[in-house]
């Protein structure tokens, strides 16, 4: 395909792509019909059907991808009416490239496009709930160091932290922090909390504040008391989980949190020296 005919059926593409008020990309069936080469509107409905198909058996909810909606026409008499449309997420369109007429052009063109841009979109997502991961696991390490502060100011020391943290681990987990560094395979000398899914940063966090809150609040005097106070709430983190169907220990260990710090901080460097950097790793 010439490099002409791919520069003109990006700027169609991406000039027919439209927002919604959420900010969701999206096309319509009936300027995508004609971006692939169907004059009929019927004959791309057999094309839209077979992707409805495909998105159902990928286990995606057609819903989220095909929405119905309607569109108004100019008519000769200078009057419009509403028709039959279809609002298509990015990946509805990889679908529908994927199940159209490999022997036209724009086809052979859209099953590249998009699948290029789905894989960037799963690219940008991963690297946004990695950076959410690091970002809390930052915050359990702030939170933690208040925690250790209001020890020593109200109980004359935090000499006993990591035991009272220690003692948290246990009633989120049911297992020790030994345990459960064993069962995440954690290097020695390294912290649980960095081999910790997203979601588990965010629950000791939410304990560990509660701990802080209490603690200020009843003017807890001592070690032991600020211990039973963080068990306490670690356990009612753990119950709020397990209410809804997750279980702490039973969830896979991460990707150790400073491996993934160290990438995004690589990945910043390079997209301030190079802006497509995104794109030269997708090719």
């Amino acid at each position: 395909m010439k490099s002409d005919l791919i520069h003109s059926l990006t700027n169609s593409f991406e000039g027919h792509a439209q927002q919604t008020d959420s900010g969701v990309e999206f096309w319509l069936a009936r300027d995508l019909q004609h971006l692939l080469g169907y004059a009929k509107w019927d004959n791309f409905l057999n094309v839209v059907s077979k992707a409805k198909t495909a998105c159902e058996v990928s286990e995606h909810e057609v819903g989220d991808h095909f929405a119905d909606v309607g569109k108004m026409v100019d008519l000769g008499s200078g009057s419009q009416r509403e028709i039959d449309d279809i609002m298509l997420t990015r990946y509805a369109c990889y679908l529908l490239a994927q199940n159209g007429d490999p022997g036209k052009q724009a086809i052979a063109f859209a099953q590249t496009y998009f699948a290029l841009q789905t894989r960037k979109a799963e690219l940008i997502e991963q690297r946004v709930l990695e950076a959410e991961r690091v970002s809390a696991r930052k915050k359990l390490t702030s939170t933690e160091k208040d925690l250790s502060g209001v020890i020593f100011e109200q109980a004359g020391g935090a000499k006993n932290f990591a035991m009272i943290r220690s003692k948290g681990d246990q009633a989120l987990f049911n297992k020790t922090t030994r345990e459960m560094k064993s069962q995440w395979k954690v290097p020695d000398g390294r912290p649980l909390a960095d081999f910790a899914p997203t979601i588990i940063l965010k629950a000791k966090d939410f304990a560990t504040e509660i701990t802080i809150h209490n603690a200020r609040e009843k003017t807890m005097r001592t070690e032991s008391a600020i211990s039973r106070e963080h068990i306490t709430n670690n356990q009612a983190v753990r119950d709020t989980l397990i209410n809804r169907g997750i279980r702490p220990e039973s969830l896979p260990a991460a990707e150790d949190v400073k491996k993934v710090e160290r990438r995004i901080a690589t990945d910043q460097k390079k997209s301030l020296k190079n802006p497509d950097a995104l794109d030269t790793e997708l090719d």
